[in-house]
């Protein structure tokens, strides 16, 4: 029997690699994975078991004449099992998801960027660096999510003003932004850079910078810089950088993690 370091670096059992398929150095690719034409996975990545990788776009169905288009993985990345990635997608270093993520065409993501279990991600959306999705997120087509953003649990960013329609403009959220559990982001809303989102909240107006918003529909509560920590650890919670450190490329001094004053930068 093998053990599970065992499989670390190889390709598993019943494996399928197309053509034009470039793999790097150290890749582990788990069982019954299926890799389409034109992709390539940098150094380092872990493919769990399951995935599908470069699925074809809807045009494959209908054209003979049908080219896929490329399907990029950062280097170190790390894909979980049951997960579809289409063709046509870039991922930046670092990139992981949970188990059975959806990431349609045309997605763009930067570094070192986390999309959880059972998310959807409908396509050409553009992503930046460090951003965090929890699970059951969903973002509908042509969103623009912006560096550090932070989604949690059955977000959701829609897209079509008067459905069904081809009037399509997702949302854009700036750097630092938080959207809290449930809530749900209209389309063609902005939401500022540090504001914070409250848990199921729906928006339907754009977002000042550095405010809070609550409610069904959403309305202005406070500055993030009112707002006080229930347990009493932190002096101020918001902006959320100027405490919290994991995974991402800052240092916070001890006196940060006291009160920030001054403006919203």
């Amino acid at each position: 029997m093998e053990s599970m370091s065992d499989i670390i670096g190889k390709i598993s059992k019943n494996v399928r690699i197309y053509k034009n398929v470039k793999i790097g150095k150290d890749v582990t690719i788990g069982d019954n994975t299926i890799i389409y034409e034109n992709v390539e996975i940098g150094d380092n990545c872990y493919i769990g078991p399951n995935c599908i990788l470069g699925e074809p776009l809807a045009i494959f169905y209908r054209e003979k004449d049908y080219r896929n288009p490329p399907l990029k993985i950062g280097k170190n990345s790390i894909i979980r099992s049951d997960c579809i990635l289409y063709a046509g997608s870039m991922f930046g270093e670092r990139f992981e998801t949970g188990h059975r993520v959806t990431i349609r065409e045309n997605s763009t993501f930067g570094e070192q960027c986390r999309v959880g279990t059972l998310s959807d991600i409908q396509g050409y959306v553009i992503v930046g660096n460090y951003c965090r999705f929890h699970s059951n997120v969903h973002i509908g087509q042509t969103s623009i999510i912006k560096d550090y953003v932070w989604l949690f649990p059955y977000v959701v960013l829609t897209n079509d003003p008067h459905p069904p329609s081809d009037c399509i403009q997702g949302p854009t959220v700036e750097e630092y932004a938080v959207i809290a559990t449930g809530a749900i982001i209209m389309p063609k809303v902005k939401i500022g850079r540090e504001s914070l989102v409250g848990a199921q909240a729906l928006v339907n107006k754009d977002v000042p910078p550095c405010t809070v918003v609550a409610g069904v529909p959403a309305k202005v509560l406070c500055s993030i810089y009112d707002i006080k920590c229930k347990e009493g650890t932190l002096e101020k919670p918001y902006p959320w950088r100027n405490h919290y450190t994991k995974g991402y490329p800052w240092e916070v001094k001890s006196e940060n993690r006291l009160l920030q004053q001054g403006k919203c930068k």
